[in-house]
């Protein structure tokens, strides 16, 4: 198999990782349109994730927040977003780096984003292995709660597509 020198799947997670940043900063200054919330899953342990003490222990590996009604002070940044949030009546800042995001999903017109582990590394790019790049899914059509979130698994509705399995092999 030929080497990729121009590495098509940093420049696509990096493309759908603005689709992101995009989108949260819409949300920061106009609001959440329509019926649209998102799911955001991360790793609380990345680089630059900043969450307090209680919710690191509360949730040591992985963390999924939902944006929809009650959120404030949404930030967004070139490399990061930072939210304010409750958790159990007590409000909480939390500063989330775009690359220790693992999915995205906006149950309300069924799109969302995963990217697989190698993509949330705490590594540069340029020293990242080559992998399958993030795709592009539909999520679940009943909303669940963040913690059974998940892609669904093929022949349960949706499929989570790579484009590796377009690529000459």
């Amino acid at each position: 198999m030929a080497t990729d020198h121009i590495r098509y799947d940093v420049l696509t997670r990096d493309a759908l990782r603005d689709v992101l940043r995009r989108v949260l900063s819409d949300v920061a200054a106009h609001g959440l349109p329509g019926e649209h919330h998102f799911f955001i899953s991360f790793l609380s342990k990345a680089e630059g994730v900043k969450l307090s003490s209680r919710l690191l222990a509360q949730y040591p590996e992985e963390m999924t927040i939902i944006l929809q009604h009650q959120f404030w002070d949404l930030v967004v940044f070139e490399d990061r977003f930072e939210v304010g949030l409750s958790f159990g009546g007590v409000a909480e800042r939390l500063v989330v780096p775009f690359n220790a995001i693992k999915s995205f999903f906006d149950p309300s017109v069924k799109f969302g984003l995963t990217f697989d582990a190698a993509d949330v590394a705490e590594e540069s790019p340029a020293s990242l292995p080559a992998s399958p790049a993030p795709a592009a899914v539909s999520a679940p059509t009943a909303e669940q709660p963040p913690e059974a979130e998940e892609p669904a698994k093929s022949g349960e509705g949706a499929e989570v597509v790579r484009l590796d399995r377009f690529r000459k092999k």
